[in-house]
């Protein structure tokens, strides 16, 4: 059977400007269309630094939302706890602190005292926590993931990609959004310490919400970014910058461009017959076609003729055939035939097949008629 390729529109699209950064690791990401707008050695292994807190906390907001932990449950400040260095909480040996405390402790303030009673709290030690959350990195796809700590202090082994922290940002949002907004928090106060939250984009005209920023003199400064936009979200993840302010600058200026650049635009509509085609040898001769999901692809606002969409079948589709069977395929294409995407197309209702006699005569209609008779009534 030969292959039809059919609804052969092209769209006018050209990256007439190339994304750089002085980023070492950086990944720009539209949630709503899952598109990477840009990218730069987004598989390298990095030192994540306090950005690893996202996971943490992850781990974390699982267990409240399965009813294990609760937000009013206190966790005692032990010897370890006090004693760790970098930015902290503040915590005072031996005190309870509240879950809900520690968890702007940790997002507001970054505090690694918080981080590991946190941990202890939980799991009885961190390095127990520290093995739970390797084994949930590895059920949610964090696969170039490795943790040797709750805090993200700097450790050769730990280790993460940014399209790793893409997932895990993601996935933070998507999963979480009843406590998601911690992480849109300014400030906090523990102790009679406040701390302002290290996130430039939420204090900035992007009104950001989110994740987490990170510093290690081994990772250098990064930030795990969300700003949501008319209903539209980026995602950006940046590491490997030289300074606070760079880090400001760039994270502001990728956002931006992101935004006004770039557009998102409503190619197929969930559930909405598209096309129909032809069935061979049942008591339908042509069957409608849809998707399971909307389609919206991303582009930069100058457009020039680059993207080609087509669907895909054998033709024709044998009987009998399911309602909600796949039977063929959307994909979106450059102008060079690099398939970008593919969906899945469904058949919009069961058609039977032909018993003896109607396949005789439908045979018969072939041989007079050819390909003609498959879509006469």
């Amino acid at each position: 059977m030969k292959i039809f390729i059919i609804l052969f529109i092209s769209i006018f699209f050209k990256n007439s400007f190339a994304l750089e950064t002085n980023a070492k690791q950086a990944l720009l990401f539209d949630q709503e269309t899952k598109t990477v707008i840009f990218e730069k050695n987004a598989d390298d292994l990095m030192s994540p630094s306090s950005m690893s807190k996202i996971m943490t906390i992850y781990l974390l907001f699982k267990k409240i939302k399965e009813g294990d932990v609760k937000l009013d449950d206190k966790f005692k400040v032990s010897k370890k706890a006090w004693k760790k260095g970098g930015s902290r909480m503040f915590l005072n040996l031996n005190s309870l602190v509240t879950v809900e405390d520690l968890i702007r402790g940790i997002i507001v303030q970054s505090g690694n005292d918080a981080c590991i009673t946190l941990a202890e709290g939980i799991s009885g030690s961190e390095e127990e926590f520290v093995n739970e959350m390797n084994l949930l990195a590895e059920e949610i796809g964090l696969n170039d993931s490795t943790f040797k700590n709750s805090t993200g202090w700097p450790d050769p082994d730990h280790l993460m990609t940014t399209r790793d922290l893409l997932i895990l940002a993601e996935r933070t949002i998507e999963d979480f959004p009843e406590y998601y907004h911690y992480y849109a928090e300014r400030e906090f106060e523990y102790n009679k310490i406040k701390q302002s939250n290290r996130n430039p984009l939420i204090f900035s005209d992007l009104n950001g919400d989110g994740l987490k920023t990170g510093h290690t003199s081994l990772g250098g400064y990064g930030l795990v970014a969300s700003v949501e936009k008319k209903n539209r979200r980026l995602i950006l993840i940046l590491n490997g910058l030289n300074s606070n302010k760079q880090r400001r600058k760039e994270s502001e200026r990728l956002i931006k461009l992101g935004f006004n650049q770039f557009k998102n635009i409503n190619v197929i509509n969930m559930n909405t017959v598209i096309d129909d085609i032809p069935v061979w040898g049942g008591k339908e001769k042509i069957i409608g076609i849809y998707s399971k999901e909307k389609i919206n692809i991303t582009v930069p606002k100058r457009l020039k003729k680059n993207l080609k969409y087509s669907i895909k079948y054998k033709t024709p589709i044998i009987a009998p055939i399911k309602k909600d069977q796949k039977v063929a395929e959307f994909i979106i294409k450059k102008k060079n035939n690099e398939i970008l995407k593919k969906y899945d197309l469904f058949s919009d209702k069961e058609v039977p097949k032909l018993n003896f006699f109607g396949k005789v005569f439908q045979n018969l209609k072939y041989l007079i008629f050819g390909e003609a008779s498959l879509l006469q009534k």
